[in-house]
């Protein structure tokens, strides 16, 4: 299945588990946000906000057909920028803790302002690079377009452990970043993603450096 356009989206996310009134609410009122704050500073490209359903909400909550509800919590994002997957899983499980990390200082503050107007109150920002961030084991860790697999893997294994779940939409690079993998001991594969028929997502375990298992 791929959605092909926003009421498409609109209808798809309405079928999530996750989905009621109130989590419409939130992202209604995120989607209202992210267009005033758009005008401010170059969140997303402007032209994508015509399709914000399905380019930037349901692109993200995509992810959590691959993460059980039970298992969902602590939830790690890597470079979160606008707020993409990180602010959307938040407004779908409100009682998930997901930390989003994020390094450049509008960013943070406009992570901070929408988690805070949206009443996330187990989600919360870390404005760090990753690399000075102490590490703690998650349960699920996402990044979109953060950096090139195999540095993505170098800056964020500690986070993980071999029950982590890791969700990287990679768009249409993700096969060929995945066959050229090397180094590590990882069961991971492309899913195809539902918001483009030529991207994919990487989904899977990563148990660490071939040889050295953690």
């Amino acid at each position: 299945m791929i959605l092909r356009d926003e009421p498409a989206a609109r209808a798809w996310l309405e079928t999530l588990p996750e989905w009621d009134n109130l989590a419409g609410e939130r992202l209604e009122a995120l989607i209202a946000m992210l267009a005033q704050e758009n005008a401010r500073q170059n969140l997303v490209s402007a032209a994508s906000l015509d399709s914000v359903w399905l380019r930037h909400i349901a692109d993200s909550a995509q992810l959590l057909r691959h993460v059980p509800r039970e298992t969902s919590t602590p939830w790690l994002d890597l470079g979160t920028g606008a707020g993409f997957p990180g602010l959307v899983i938040a407004a779908l499980r409100p009682d998930s803790e997901v930390v989003m990390i994020e390094s450049r200082a509008r960013r943070v503050q406009w992570l901070e302002d929408a988690r805070s107007a949206l009443g996330l109150e187990r989600a919360s920002v870390i404005g760090r690079t990753l690399e000075k961030v102490p590490a703690r084991p998650f349960r699920a860790i996402s990044a979109r377009a953060f950096a090139p697999l195999p540095k993505l893997l170098e800056l964020s294994a500690g986070f993980s452990t071999s029950e982590t779940i890791w969700l990287l939409p990679k768009g249409r690079s993700a096969r060929q970043e995945l066959s050229e993998l090397k180094g590590w001991d990882h069961v991971f594969h492309v899913e195809q993603s539902l918001t483009d028929a030529e991207s994919g997502v990487i989904v899977g375990r990563l148990a660490g450096k071939e040889g050295k298992k953690s």
